[in-house]
């Protein structure tokens, strides 16, 4: 106790110096923990964007880039499934629910997505939760369209809104399908997935739009309008994939066996758990690279208090001496050093923990909302705690030098006037 009071009281009179060494710990503390929730927060929401869903079918393609495009709507598909496949799949006995998607339009930069009605029905995310309307309802007419949170929010539709869809990717549109407008029906609840970041229609709508197109342009001289259209018995002729439910988990397999070996067109059937695990790997090495950056600021910053420890030593050596004159032994002089070093680690570490959260509290909103990335302001894990306190074990052992060079100091030495 008397050791840490004299530490207290020595680090007192230096304020300065031991707020500007606070600082720097407790910013590479707040980076360190940081990369540690965006990478948690990152995994989290990945994981949530799909739940209780079995099996992705769609073209033969590696199972990461079915995942990507079919359910974070990054990339594209190598090609499509035809339409009678993707009945044959669906009529199988271990099938409970299907819902088949379309990619390739886009309207104003934000992902168009053909679905049908059991896409609002039989979807789910985090952890089994069900889609829900912040305002409106499902497709009723087929030009009705169904908006995610953030088109809405960042476009400024509300119910009734006319929008043009674009024939293929990109944010300039130079190829609109203007003769069909759609009309928005309805405005998803913000899930903090890619849904909130894509315009949903009718599968009939995707085939209505390219009757009239060829080679990703207008046929020449024919133009079907959106009234004879509606006169028309729709019928998909391709999908780009399907999501499956099963009766039973135990016939996942079998009919994910019955898929891969398809005779009919190469297709592939995967299990999103395990393809998202095998995302995970591929990003392994990113991530150890960016823990290793955050890690060597936080060295570089107990490097920094160590140095100004050492420099203070021979401001120090008459109070070290004064020490020692009213009986304070070595180990005494050694402990206190040390004990400074952990004192200002210790606090750095509580100031770093108390940054980071008032950070995350000021922040998350806008992640979630811009880069739909949800991060949970939960208490430390126990591999967050563990961390912490390896730092605060490290900022004592960074005072052995300093404190070793103390303890070495003489009474006569630091009485010892130098010109």
């Amino acid at each position: 106790m008397i050791v840490a009071r004299l530490a207290l009281q020595s680090l007192w009179s230096r304020w300065l110096t031991a707020i500007l060494t606070v600082a720097a710990i407790s910013f590479s503390v707040m980076l360190f923990l940081g990369v540690e929730k965006v990478r948690d927060g990152a995994r989290s929401s990945f994981s949530n964007t799909i739940s209780g869903t079995d099996l992705i079918v769609g073209s033969r393609a590696g199972s990461i880039q079915l995942l990507l495009y079919s359910v974070f709507r990054i990339g594209n598909a190598t090609a499509n499934i035809t339409w009678e496949s993707f009945e044959d799949i669906k009529s199988r006995p271990e099938v409970a629910w299907t819902i088949p998607i379309s990619l390739g339009d886009s309207h104003r930069g934000f992902r168009v997505m053909g679905t049908t009605g059991d896409y609002f029905e039989f979807y789910q995310y985090r952890r089994h939760k069900k889609l829900t309307f912040q305002s409106g309802h499902p497709f009723e007419d087929i030009f009705d369209a169904v908006l995610g949170s953030d088109v809405a929010d960042t476009l400024g539709y509300q119910l009734g809104d006319p929008i043009i869809v674009s024939h293929g990717l990109g944010t300039l549109g130079l190829s609109k399908h203007d003769d069909k407008p759609f009309r928005v029906a309805g405005i998803l609840n913000k899930t903090g997935t890619p849904l909130d970041r894509t315009v949903h229609v009718s599968l009939e709508a995707i085939e209505a739009i390219h009757l009239d197109w060829q080679g990703g342009a207008r046929i020449p001289g024919r133009s079907i309008s959106a009234g004879q259209v509606r006169r028309l018995k729709l019928q998909p002729r391709s999908i780009t994939a399907a999501l499956i439910g099963t009766k039973s988990k135990l016939r996942i397999f079998s009919l994910q066996r019955f898929v891969n070996t398809y005779r009919e067109e190469p297709l592939t059937a995967i299990l999103p758990g395990v393809a998202l695990q095998e995302l995970w790997q591929l990003m392994g090495t990113a991530e150890i690279a960016l823990t290793a950056v955050s890690a060597m600021v936080v060295v570089t910053a107990l490097l920094g208090m160590i140095t100004m420890i050492l420099t203070n030593l021979n401001e120090r050596r008459r109070e070290m001496a004064i020490l020692r004159s009213v009986g304070a032994g070595p180990r005494t002089i050694f402990s206190l050093l040390m004990t400074e070093a952990g004192i200002l680690t210790t606090i750095a570490v509580l100031v770093g923990c108390i940054l980071l959260y008032a950070g995350l509290f000021a922040v998350q909103s806008t992640i979630d909302a811009k880069y739909g990335l949800f991060i949970e302001i939960d208490p430390p894990a126990f591999r967050e705690l563990a961390i912490l306190a390896g730092i605060i074990v490290t900022g004592f052992v960074a005072g052995l030098l300093p404190a070793l060079r103390a303890y070495r100091m003489s009474l006569s030495d630091g009485m010892m006037i130098r010109n």
